[in-house]
């Protein structure tokens, strides 16, 4: 196919290529997984005959998620296996997403987190109905079930993840302040100043992947979490630095170690203390957060 065939529809592809990221990343929490889902739709839609597509968004959509679906069915089998705790791959994102309220908790840790538990199918219909607004029959077409049956999915998946997910809602401004006097506490190692700032049931989930260490299971409690931050940090020889930063629209910290990028610490706010925190070490989840040019998930 020639160069001229193939420029409307690299236009059109690159005019939505933000927004099927968006629905394969949450989809699957794998930057890299979403990634090779935006190729393979790629080339679908490249072969498809696009004088009979009326709804270009649409089409798009559905090639996208019926991939991600294909993925995730995989990389479920392959988590079960996983060395310690799962967390999703972290996303470097433009500070406005952050003033987005409902994008920014959709692809926060903590909803990710969330989304884990759900089906395949039902993650799917999630993320398209109650992220993105995309309507029944959209979707039906997209999962192969009927509308009665999406909705059916929809209520179940949404009556799942609320019961589940965290039920204040925190301005950035409101994330940031938090984040300062949690960085505060870090770098001068204080117990009393993290507790200060760590809700008493805080839970810290820390991903190492089985390459860098890390707890192998949540530790829940401010006292035993900033135990484990004061032990841990005094463990690690050489220089640790923080620098705040905006991960899947959330505030978070980009931790070094002798200038060299050792993790990234998200974190969730509830009543003003920090309620979740989420530490992904794991070298091969991070090459998204040293990329030069944050994402922008619309």
């Amino acid at each position: 196919m020639s160069g001229d065939a193939t420029e409307p529809a690299t236009e059109a592809f690159l005019a939505h290529r933000n927004l099927l990221f968006t629905v394969a990343y949450e989809m699957l929490g794998s930057a890299a997984d979403a990634e090779d889902v935006l190729q393979e739709t790629w080339l679908q839609w490249v072969k498809a005959n696009r004088g009979q597509v009326r709804d270009q968004r649409a089409f798009l959509v559905r090639i996208t998620t019926r991939q991600a679906l294909n993925r995730l069915r995989t990389i479920k089998r392959n988590r079960e296996a996983y060395v310690g705790s799962w967390l999703p791959e972290p996303l470097l994102t433009v500070p406005d997403v952050a003033e987005d309220v409902e994008l920014a908790e959709s692809v926060s840790m903590a909803l990710m987190l969330v989304l884990e538990t759900l089906s395949p199918t039902e993650r799917a219909v999630f993320v398209l109905r109650e992220v993105f607004n995309v309507d029944y029959d959209e979707i039906a077409a997209a999962v192969d079930k009927t509308p009665a049956a999406v909705r059916q999915i929809a209520h179940r998946a949404r009556r799942h993840v609320n019961a589940r997910r965290p039920r204040q809602v925190v301005s950035s401004n409101e994330g940031r302040a938090v984040l300062e006097s949690f960085q505060r506490a870090v770098e001068t190692g204080d117990p009393q100043a993290l507790l200060g700032v760590l809700a008493p049931q805080v839970v810290l989930i820390s991903d190492g992947g089985g390459i860098k260490h890390a707890a192998l299971r949540p530790v829940t409690g401010a006292e035993r979490v900033a135990r484990m931050f004061a032990g841990g940090m005094g463990k690690l020889e050489g220089t640790i630095t923080t620098e705040p930063t905006v991960i899947n629209g959330n505030p978070a910290l980009l931790v070094r170690l002798d200038g060299e990028i050792d993790g990234i610490m998200a974190i969730s706010v509830q009543d003003g203390r920090i309620a979740g925190l989420y530490y992904v070490r794991n070298p091969e989840k991070l090459s998204h957060v040293t990329s030069a040019t944050p994402l922008t998930l619309h």
